[in-house]
């Protein structure tokens, strides 16, 4: 056994295209095996803990409020009056404990396929967790693509906070489940999806924003900044049916939940749409 100064974790989804991320841990926490994934916890010295799914880093506690709150406060503050809410994947808890945060919500249905990323989450990372356990939320175990097509007109706003296109998320990055939320949503309902990095994954960004463009009035896409995911960005596809995210956007209705936010704000919601001309004339989207 190595000593503790010389653990490193290696994230492997990058490594066959020549770039990689090592990250210093302390030790695994908790190692298991579900009938869809690998599943590991760790303890980093820089980062505090650390949700690995299949050897990808999902989250760490010292930048997981960057997405969590860009993924969540971007749609929910675009719509004037989101009640009831979706979320597929996302089973570490950070994207609901930010949908909880607006006072307009009824109902928040987590469709999270493996229900053992949902338990080992609320055993060791309650940072992002604890509000699984408000009354308010739902848990189904579920394929998140059939359950969307099962649920017609149902949700104002569905948030895809999936992990790569490999194993049981690449389902989420097709036109069929494109074309599936937008019959799941309300009138005026907003989809987001979690859309990688434009430096990295251009192809896969100008594929899921041209779904949007073929399938919503108002599409876009929208970046945050997170130092321990490639390349450090990942973005967003925005799908609404109605509702434009910076012409709809009043950054009144962000004041009383500020104090609790460590990214967002209305500054950042109105700039992560503006995006690099190589990327922005590529993907040839109509917001800014």
């Amino acid at each position: 056994m190595p000593e503790r100064s010389n653990l490193w974790f290696e994230e492997n989804f990058e490594f066959e295209q020549g770039r990689t991320l090592k990250i210093k841990i302390d030790h695994l926490i908790e190692q298991y095996d579900s009938p869809y994934q690998r599943i590991e916890v760790y303890q980093t010295l820089p980062f505090g803990k650390m949700l690995v799914l299949d050897g990808v880093i999902m989250c760490t506690e010292w930048d997981e409020h960057s997405y969590h709150e860009m993924i969540v406060h971007v749609p929910m503050f675009t719509h004037p009056s989101p009640e009831r809410v979706l979320v597929i994947g996302g089973g570490d808890g950070g994207t609901v404990r930010e949908v909880l945060k607006h006072p307009t919500v009824k109902e928040v249905r987590l469709c999270e396929i493996d229900e053992q990323v949902v338990r080992l989450s609320k055993k060791h990372i309650p940072q992002t967790a604890s509000a699984l356990e408000d009354r308010r939320v739902q848990i189904v175990n579920e394929d998140g693509a059939k359950y969307v097509r099962e649920h017609k007109n149902s949700f104002d706003i569905i948030i895809v906070d999936s992990s790569d296109p490999i194993g049981p998320a690449e389902v989420l990055f097709s036109e069929e489940f494109y074309a599936s939320m937008k019959e799941s949503l309300t009138e005026g309902g907003i989809a987001t999806t979690q859309s990688e990095s434009f430096f990295y994954h251009s192809d896969i960004v100008e594929r899921l924003t041209g779904y949007a463009k073929k399938l919503f009035p108002v599409p876009g896409y929208y970046f945050t900044v997170v130092p321990t995911y490639p390349s450090g960005i990942i973005g967003f596809t925005f799908c609404s049916k109605k509702y434009h995210p910076l012409d709809d956007f009043r950054e009144e209705r962000v004041v009383p939940v500020q104090g609790s936010l460590k990214y967002y704000n209305p500054g950042i919601h109105r700039a992560s749409f503006a995006l690099p001309s190589f990327i922005k004339n590529r993907v040839n989207l109509p917001i800014i």
